[in-house]
């Protein structure tokens, strides 16, 4: 007797996204595309209660069975998710793990044959991954990009555990939606509580800030926090790390209320009542984040009851978006700074933790992925975002040179305003222009410091001004897209597949 599977194969050959195929019981699955757009198939006998979970008109398939063609609406996606646990968002612990942000819903098969690529163990996969500020530009909500990721999950023929990252919350409210949603993991970004300048500060004036502080929710005062650190020392593996009372001072008032903004969104977080792994990301501020400033807030965040899995201090150098690394000296390949400084965030981070060491703004940074593994032993999370959004201008330049220089002409307009809150160094007056490019020479420009992080930074003006003709192209280079950012993702993850 032929398989639910089978005939499902048989009736939509044409139309089946193979790798989607999946049985369930005496049921099966698939993703298909028609002609009116995609649907989800389910082949089961009838009278299954499957049947009766989906949204969907049912017909007949053959003697005893029905096929149910789904809309990849909302309650549908939660549907799948209930179904096949796989693609619901769960907690991925210290293994090491890789987001792969997707502005515009329609990366994640590609994602998904990166990591399938890749060397076993592949690092564990977060395919649902959208700050609020990006939201925001992309006119998306938390629910439609962890439903866009569930759908191309499945399309992907993913099977093994994933995560969903709330990426750089800042409000308990942006914390309710994300967990309403069903996210997994939540990045606290409290970049804008730390006070960078108490790195130049003279000591009278971070005393005076130091009594600023909120000690109510930071549980303490001024003077106790000082003693609890005058002649303090943390034991790493082959190093002591002193702190010390001066140290102290200067952390304290450069993270003391981001520690305690950290908090209240930890508490908000808790109330929501569901599992869930925290992230703390100070990588978006003016100042490298010092080795005893990294054993602070984490003795702090300990002292006070926050749990994390990761966290992302402000390294040396200049981590921008869509490029390489970048020394203090905006030098490109300048990696020595770097690696100490990893060495030594990643021994604090086993010492007081063990907790993950996080990557943000990782994309392209190609240079560093080895060095940042070497470093954490595996207790590593990369974090990339805007670079599948670029990885889609290539195929518009590949495949219609005239729309992508309407987005290029664009981006030159917009990057003075959109630049503003992205820590970026393209100069305008370095950008090629187009006009004198012929078509062939158009993906080149995906390669050019200047125009890549001009083409970035600029996504959400591109997206108002062409948002459905862009996403129009690649539905209809969909393999094409695919292609791109699997070739394109395996560089950056197969240093972090490898065995710690």
């Amino acid at each position: 007797m032929s398989t639910p599977a089978f005939l499902l194969q048989q009736r939509f050959d044409a139309s089946l996204y193979p790798a989607s195929l999946i049985a369930l019981d005496s049921a099966a699955l698939a993703l298909l595309r028609l002609a009116s757009g995609k649907r989800l198939a389910i082949a089961a006998p009838a009278g299954q209660a499957i049947l009766d979970s989906f949204e969907g008109q049912p017909e007949p398939l053959t003697d005893g069975l029905l096929v149910k063609l789904c809309p990849l609406s909302p309650a549908n996606a939660a549907a799948l998710r209930r179904a096949l646990p796989h693609l619901q968002p769960a907690l991925l612990g210290l293994r090491t793990s890789a987001g792969a942000g997707d502005r515009l819903g329609l990366a994640t098969p590609g994602h998904v044959r990166a990591f399938h690529a890749v060397n076993a163990p592949p690092p564990l996969p977060i395919f649902a991954q959208q700050s609020m500020r990006e939201t925001a530009r992309t006119g998306r909500t938390p629910q439609i990009v962890l439903d866009d990721a569930t759908w191309g999950a499945f399309q992907g023929g993913w099977r093994g555990p994933l995560g969903a990252d709330a990426d750089h919350l800042k409000t308990p409210e942006d914390i309710h939606l994300c967990a309403q949603a069903g996210y997994s993991f939540f990045t606290i970004d409290p970049g804008a509580y730390v006070d960078s300048a108490a790195d130049q500060d003279s000591v009278a004036e971070l005393q005076r800030k130091l009594a600023s502080l909120p000690w109510e929710t930071l549980e303490s005062d001024p003077r106790s926090l000082l003693e609890l650190y005058q002649g303090r020392a943390i034991e790493l593996e082959d190093a002591r790390l002193a702190i010390g009372e001066e140290a102290a001072l200067r952390a304290a008032v450069k993270y003391g209320a981001a520690i305690a903004h950290v908090r209240r969104m930890y508490q908000a977080l808790r109330a929501e009542g569901l599992p869930f792994e925290l992230e703390v990301s100070v990588d978006e501020t003016e100042t490298p984040t010092t080795h005893a400033e990294h054993a602070f807030i984490a003795l702090e965040l300990k002292r006070l009851g926050v749990r994390w899995v990761s966290l992302a201090p402000r390294y040396v150098g200049r981590f921008e978006k869509g490029v390489e690394y970048l020394s203090p000296a905006g030098m490109m390949g300048d990696l020595d700074a770097i690696a100490t400084d990893l060495e030594v965030h990643a021994a604090i981070a086993r010492a007081l933790g063990p907790y993950k060491l996080s990557l943000h703004s990782g994309s392209d940074k190609f240079s560093l992925y080895t060095l940042f593994m070497v470093a954490t032993r595996g207790l590593a999370h990369l974090k990339t975002a805007g670079t599948s959004y670029l990885e889609a201008l290539r195929v518009a330049a590949r495949v219609e040179p005239g729309f992508f220089r309407q987005v290029y002409r664009l981006a030159l307009q917009r990057y003075p305003e959109d630049r503003r809150t992205y820590h970026v160094s393209a100069a305008l007056e370095s950008l090629p222009q187009v006009d004198s490019l012929p078509d062939e020479r158009l993906p080149e420009l995906l390669e050019h410091f200047h125009a890549r992080q001009a083409l970035h930074v600029t996504f959400g003006s591109a997206l108002a001004a062409h948002g459905q003709q862009l996403k129009a192209l690649l539905q209809q280079h969909e393999e094409l897209y695919a292609q791109v950012l699997e070739r394109h993702f395996i560089r950056h993850l197969r240093p972090f597949s490898r065995p710690a």
